[in-house]
This record gives C-alpha cells, structure tokens and sequence, in this order.
C-alpha cells in the first residue's frame, strides 16, 4: 500500500506568510521555512510581528480568501488521488487550511493549530506532534503504508528521507545544493510521473 504525502505551501498553493506580507507591506513577514529551519523560532518571530502591527486572525483570513492554488495544482491532485492515496501534510493551521482546501476539492490534511484570544490576536500555537512530518510518515509507515513524499522547503526533509521515494519541488538553489541526492522537480507533470514511477 502506498501513499503520497504532499507539502502544501509553495507546492499546491503560493506561501501564505509570503502573501500576507506583500498584503500589509511588511517584509519582515516573508520569512518562511525555506529561509528558517527552526520552526518555533520562526512561529515565535512571526507572532512578535503580528503583536507589533496590531494584526491578527482576521487579517490574514481575509489575505487567505484571496488566494488560489498554483496554476495545475488542482489537476496534479485529481490525477493523483485516481493512482493512490494522498495526505497534505502541512506546518500551517486549520485556521489557515479550510478554504485552501474547498479550492483543492477537499483532500485530507493534516496541520496545526492557531491559539487565538477573543480579541482574534494570535498568542501562540499548538503542533499536532513534534517533527510532524517525519513523526506522520514514519507513524504511516508503521501501519504498512510505503510513503512518498514531496516538498520546497527544510522542514520538507525529513518526510522525504524517510521515504521510500521523495522529490523535491520548485525549492530553493541553496537546499538543491545542500541535497543534491533528492530529485529537484519544477512541473506538476515531472512529478507526477516521478510519483507514478515510484509507486
């Protein structure tokens, strides 16, 4: 039994954080774990940011209803979702995710949580578990499925090297020269047929 496991954020949708920031001009917010690999120092900084400007749930809800997938991400996920089983496993919150989704066609992800006061300030945040992506493939891995795994950034990594096949996708220069080992993709259609392949 096989199962693809797909990053969410610069894979199927543009980075939220990214759009956010071009959205209130603030450029301290386009930081992503692409540029950070400590995810709680990023999420922390993030939050610092957010307090600062007086910004919180609201705003970027309303940035995220905004959004839609990447050109062909919804496709690429109906083909798929014909060949195999496929989870998003996603470090944003289901305070994020909800609409995203509806335009995905509603696939299964799994992601954090948003700690919001009444005021709609965000105090903090809660994992689903620690390293959730290596901790989910591996857990799936546990119940007899082999994972597949792709996605752009460093907390991407793990997921991928504990697959019995992962893809880079649309990533950075410096993360293609860090893991020259792990396929660089740039087209819905080269990895489809990199994950067709593999299964």
């Amino acid at each position: 039994m096989n199962i693809v496991c797909l990053d969410l954020e610069g894979v199927l949708v543009p980075e939220i954080w990214i759009a956010f920031s071009e959205e209130t001009h603030i450029p301290e917010l386009r930081l992503t774990t692409r540029d950070e690999p400590d995810y709680d120092k990023l999420m922390k900084y993030r939050i610092g940011i957010l307090k600062e400007h007086g910004l919180g749930l609201a705003e970027i809800q309303a940035t995220i209803a905004k959004i839609d997938p990447m050109p062909g991400a919804k496709d690429f996920l109906d083909r798929l979702r014909v060949l195999t089983q496929v989870i998003i496993i996603s470090d944003t919150f289901e305070q994020f995710a909800s609409p995203l989704m509806q335009k995905l066609g509603w696939p299964t992800i799994f992601c954090n949580t948003l700690e919001v006061a009444e005021s709609g300030e965000i105090t903090g945040y809660q994992m689903r578990c620690e390293q959730s992506k290596l901790t989910t493939v591996k857990a799936l891995q546990s119940i007899g499925f082999e994972t597949i795994a792709s996605g752009d950034s460093f907390n991407d990594l793990g997921m991928i090297e504990a697959s019995k096949a992962g893809f880079l996708f649309r990533t950075t220069e410096a993360i293609k020269k860090d893991h020259p080992a792990i396929p660089a993709l740039e087209t819905y259609d080269e990895l489809f047929a990199a994950i067709e392949k593999a299964l």
